[in-house]
């Protein structure tokens, strides 16, 4: 019932709103800043490295305590769960964010957090049972994406958000009255606000397909017309509306003791360019858990583990060194001839690897092997002028760590045709050599074709 996704970009937003010097300087955002309750987080074991990305996650608190026991007024429990999980990832380029939604009934390996046991359950408990430290370690284990920061609200404060934001206008296919959620409203078109707001966003029985994983994806439709909203021009030069808007959103929010306030400037002026249109959202793709298919899920393979790979591949891409002249000419893709070459002594390297360039539009021609070798290049023939440019090219798709393309070819000791180039390409050959430290191939996008139509974006029509 408390899958409340909607506030969480506007949490992400004041970030780089704060940065703004619209309703005044320095103090002014010091006395903002001052709302933000911070909290220290340890004990994450061994984390995945940092590739350049944003990475932050977002949890929706569902505590019952204060002007939170009414949603809730018959428990006697008012400790903080959470079943709402997301990370925001933010490319590297900061030029796309992808939102990525954690079904909170995904049956997962957890890891052990302190006097909280390993096993598995579902995704959720990570918080339930062993709090913020737990989930983010629970998350890295899983995904192997390195998370930056946290922020966490709860449903006080995303009602005092929407209100904020002078509500969100929404769509309802047919009418819905739903006691639990505390909505009532026709179909249609409705601005709504407060309780309304967040009765929308907690229903589950009434619209869509009755499952968390149809809330989600209706959410994340939610989510654009918040972040479209809280991004647009009105809002930002507003002294007044903006200040309300800062004010309610910062004391909506806590976060971790590393996202201080100049870490925040930091990240504003790195995604002042961002806009609603930039923003995906998706679910990590799940099947049934076999145990007990009609209530739980777990993730689908290889599905989620190529998802989560193309996220840990979205990595900065920083021009390669030209080798050639000072103006050479930006090479297209299909016009490079690529011989895969398997220096890392694990059998079918090279084929995979080609295959991961051909979908770039690489015209790879050959693979094979060669002595196992510590380090990955990509070179050329000394006697090809016109070669350096092409092997940019495919310097420029490697993941980190970018490679300067060098003059002179290596020897294969075994080699097969991997495809024919069509008779009227002659350009240079540049050979790609795999070594032990291969950084990977930079993904084209981060969500697989598999899942295209399960992105949420800001096309999606929010009536259907």
């Amino acid at each position: 019932m408390k899958h409340l996704l909607v506030w969480q970009w506007v949490a992400v937003g004041l970030v780089g709103l704060v940065a703004l010097g619209s309703i005044g300087g320095y103090v002014y955002y010091r006395s903002i800043d001052s709302g933000i309750e911070r909290v220290v987080v340890g004990n994450l074991g061994p984390r995945p490295k940092e590739t350049g990305a944003l990475n932050i996650l977002l949890i929706g608190s569902d505590s019952r305590k204060g002007a939170n026991k009414k949603y809730g007024a018959t428990t006697t429990d008012l400790s903080e769960r959470t079943d709402t999980m997301m990370v925001l990832h933010i490319s590297p380029n900061r030029d796309n964010a992808t939102m990525v939604s954690f079904p909170r009934d995904s049956m997962v390996l957890i890891p052990q957090c302190g006097t909280v046991p390993a096993g598995v359950r579902a995704i959720n408990s990570a918080f339930n049972e062993g709090g913020i430290d737990c989930t983010m370690r629970t998350i890295e284990s899983l995904t192997g994406i390195h998370l930056d920061h946290f922020i966490k609200v709860d449903f006080s404060g995303f009602k005092a958000i929407v209100d904020a934001l002078d509500g969100i206008e929404i769509c309802l296919p047919k009418p819905v009255n739903d006691p639990l959620a505390k909505l009532v409203l026709g179909a249609g078109k409705h601005v709504v606000k407060g309780e309304q707001a967040l009765g929308y966003v907690r229903t589950r029985k009434q619209l869509g397909n009755g499952s968390d994983l149809g809330r989600i994806e209706r959410q994340q439709i939610f989510l654009n017309q918040v972040m479209a909203k809280a991004t647009s021009g009105g809002l930002l030069t507003n002294p007044v509306r903006l200040d309300g808007f800062l004010r309610a959103a910062t004391k909506a929010v806590t976060v971790d003791s590393e996202l201080t306030f100049e870490r925040m400037l930091e990240i504003a002026n790195s995604v002042s360019g961002l806009t609603a249109k930039e923003l995906k959202g998706t679910t990590v793709p799940v099947e049934a858990y076999p145990p007990k298919p009609e209530a739980l899920v777990q993730f689908k393979e290889p599905d989620a583990k190529d998802f989560f790979q193309r996220i840990v591949n979205d990595v900065e891409v920083t021009p390669p060194a030209t080798t050639g002249a000072s103006a050479a000419p930006k090479i297209a893709r299909d016009q490079v001839r690529v011989q895969v070459l398997n220096g890392t002594g694990e059998s079918g390297r090279a084929g995979r690897i080609a295959e991961e360039l051909t979908a770039q539009g690489f015209v790879v021609v050959e693979t094979g092997n060669v002595p196992t070798t510590a380090e990955t290049s990509i070179r050329y023939g000394k006697k090809r002028a016109d070669a350096a440019p092409y092997a940019d090219a495919v310097s420029a798709r490697l993941s980190k760590d970018k490679r300067t393309p060098v003059a002179g070819m290596v020897r294969p000791q075994t080699r097969e045709v991997y495809k024919k180039a069509p008779a009227t390409l002659k350009t240079p050959l540049v050979q790609l050599v795999i070594g032990t430290d291969w950084p990977g191939v930079r993904v084209l996008s981060t969500i697989p074709d598999s899942m295209k139509d399960k992105v949420i974006d800001s096309n999606t029509d929010p009536c259907k």
